[in-house]
């Protein structure tokens, strides 16, 4: 029985764009944002936080966080993530995206001000409370990314699908500007009124008293998105396909899907009950896999993969910044000043590198399609990495900085305009509704552990800006990029057609499993050629 016999899921599927779309997708990206906001401002907190708590005289430099602190601090929320993805994810299928989507926020916006209240006697103390609650801010930003990707592709046109979930992810892009240009605002304004010295020329009073304000504000404003988007997350409806495919109640999908869509739909409750039966098959089960198994290794890996380069990036480059130039030397400056100038580095990067990489994506998602702009991407990637890696000692010459940070800054415009956003949009549409929260949460709950393998090792090679420590890691991230080029031919093309039609909940069920298995097994390009036979 094929979808679009059912009214609702046809009605969804051809909708027109209008306004509820647009609202959709900024109320889903606003969790997004605050997502990106409050993991990626750690990176500028870090090195003040250093200058603030860990000063030993005897060293004649400035404070800097021990590396097991500092990769707590920084990887703390990324576990936490890895467990939020896997619990919210499970519980959006068993509970419904809709109940499990407030917790999330709530969550976020509560472990966000408590980040920035962190106390104690001693810098030991100040820095358990902090991973504390930033553990518990990294699980409630987990459950945003299966239940956002999961809500906005099954409200979205089979059309203009794979645009709307991209455009809900790109408004991460805006979240890591606003990082950097939070930072930096805040950074100066205390400067310009309780600016120390260097710290070549006052030790001590080079870290300003007052800087223990600024970590803490930036941290606390992580909560101000949530907060203002909270009550129109709850006024959501509950996803049709939810309601109608899981719950089984086809008069309450076809109702909520008429207001929004602001049309009349028929219930076809008995078509509906004779869909769901030719799909009960369970995750672990072995049908799931000959329909689904190849295409969730390849979403658990390409995302595993991209996230060791992504984060690694983003979260190291206050440590690559001072070896290439970008910043002077942290005993040249004082503890403000120092934050100022990375965050200005880290907000120009983000500005011209990394946010218009999304909204590429978003242009060109339904024209050039998902596999091809993940394997140009990963392409790149590898290659700008590894003359980063191989010129490393040329191009961290002040003279040809520049040169180095728009090598830099094209990375990550390719990493967005590529695998970071796709692996992203693939793991919302490959898998039945029944299970496509919880599949989705195990290709990001892979990609947060590649995530902590950035934070935790990666930082390794980068964190004392020994030149041969960065080469080693530029390199070895090319060569985890070209893996993810690799692995990219696990998954197949989606665009244009209903999530039924991708998950082959749309009729597959009666084809004979050699039909089944070639379907499964065409190349992405002839992908819409052979759904014309379906």
């Amino acid at each position: 029985m094929a979808s679009n016999s059912i009214s609702v899921l046809n009605a969804l599927d051809n909708a027109r764009t209008q306004w509820y779309h647009v609202t959709a997708i900024v109320i889903a990206g606003m969790g997004f944002f605050t997502d990106a906001y409050d993991l990626f401002c750690i990176s500028t907190v870090s090195k003040l936080l250093g200058r603030l708590y860990y000063y030993n005289p005897t060293t004649g430099k400035p404070g800097k966080l021990p590396h097991s602190i500092n990769n707590l601090v920084i990887g703390v929320a990324l576990v936490g993530t890895l467990a939020g993805q896997l619990v919210f994810g499970y519980l959006g299928d068993k509970l419904g995206r809709k109940k499990v989507y407030g917790i999330t926020l709530i969550l976020m916006v509560i472990c966000a001000i408590c980040s920035g209240l962190s106390l104690g006697s001693s810098p030991k103390a100040v820095m358990g409370t902090l991973c504390f609650f930033r553990f518990w801010l990294g699980f409630g930003i987990g459950g945003d990314y299966p239940l956002s990707a999961t809500i906005m592709s099954e409200y979205a046109n089979k059309k203009t699908r794979g645009a709307f979930i991209a455009a809900v992810f790109a408004m991460q892009g805006v979240g890591i500007v606003f990082a950097g240009l939070v930072s930096m605002i805040m950074s100066k304004i205390f400067l310009d009124f309780y600016a120390g010295p260097s710290f070549s020329s006052d030790p001590v009073f080079s870290t300003e008293p007052e800087a223990d304000y600024v970590w803490r504000i930036i941290l606390m404003l992580g909560a101000l998105p949530g907060l203002l988007t909270y009550y129109w997350r709850m006024k959501m409806p509950e996803t049709g396909r939810y309601t109608a495919l899981i719950e089984g109640n086809a008069k309450q999908a076809a109702a909520d899907m008429g207001k929004v869509l602001d049309i009349e739909i028929q219930a076809d409750q008995d078509k509906l009950s004779q869909f769901n039966l030719a799909n009960e098959y369970k995750l672990f089960s072995h049908e799931f896999f000959r329909r689904h198994g190849r295409h969730l290794i390849g979403t658990m890996t390409t995302w595993f993969l991209l996230d060791i380069a992504f984060y690694s990036q983003n979260l190291t480059q206050k440590d690559i910044f001072p070896t290439m130039g970008l910043t002077n030397k942290p005993e040249n400056v004082s503890a403000l000043r120092e934050m100022f100038e990375t965050s200005r580095a880290m907000f120009v990067i983000a500005l011209l590198g990394t946010f218009p990489g999304y909204w590429f994506t978003v242009a060109f998602i339904e024209k050039i399609g998902r596999f091809y702009i993940q394997l140009v991407g990963f392409f790149m990637m590898s290659v700008f990495m590894l003359i980063m890696g191989v010129k490393y000692d040329y191009l961290r010459n002040t003279n040809h900085k520049w040169t180095f940070a728009a090598l830099y800054g094209l990375t990550f415009f390719f990493a967005n305009f590529g695998p970071n956003s796709t692996t992203f949009v693939l793991p919302a549409e490959l898998f039945p509704t029944r299970l496509r929260s919880t599949c989705h949460a195990f290709s990001a709950a892979s990609g947060k552990a590649g995530a902590m393998i950035g934070a935790f090792g990666i930082q390794y090679f980068t964190q004392d800006g020994d030149v041969g420590k960065i080469k080693k890691a530029m390199m070895l991230l090319s060569f985890t990029n070209i893996l993810g080029f690799f692995f990219t031919f696990l998954v197949t093309e989606t665009k244009g057609r209903s999530l039924e039609e991708i998950s082959g909940e749309d009729g597959g069920y009666d084809e004979p499993p050699q039909v089944a298995e070639k379907r499964t097994d065409d190349r992405p390009e002839n992908w819409e050629d052979e759904s014309k036979k379906y």
